[in-house]
């Protein structure tokens, strides 16, 4: 079992950048890959960010791409989510989500692990 507990979230300017973070708990946290999606009411989680277990690869969801980054400490046990250029559409609840498969999940099925969730909101 593993938890995951996300922070970070809260109001911001539009433009401004926001970074959240997701600590893990009870098991090896090195040994999973990590993801960010985010959920709108009314639609489904979608994938914003991800990390490999070891650090090296990181990738994005395209339409995010430049404007998101994902980044771990595997010390502190915690996944990181950077976010600049916010906008109002960006607005929504942000998930941690942590997974041992092959390659990054970017699909909420193959998440194996989430958290609760922390809010962002975008002010225009």
């Amino acid at each position: 079992q593993v938890q995951l507990v996300e922070s970070g979230g809260g109001l911001v300017q539009a433009g401004g950048s926001l970074r959240l973070s997701c600590a893990a708990s009870g098991r090896t946290f090195s040994d999973y890959n990590m993801g960010w999606f985010r959920q709108a009411p009314g639609k489904e989680r979608e994938f914003v960010a991800g990390i490999f277990r070891g650090g090296r690869q990181t990738i994005a969801a395209y339409a995010l791409k430049g404007r998101v980054t994902a980044s771990r400490d595997n010390a502190r046990n915690t996944v990181y989510l950077q976010m600049n250029s916010l906008k109002p559409e960006d607005t929504t609840i942000y998930y941690c989500g942590a997974d041992r498969g092959a390659s990054i999940a970017t699909k909420p099925g193959d998440v194996e692990y989430w958290g609760q969730g922390t809010q962002v909101t975008v002010s225009s």
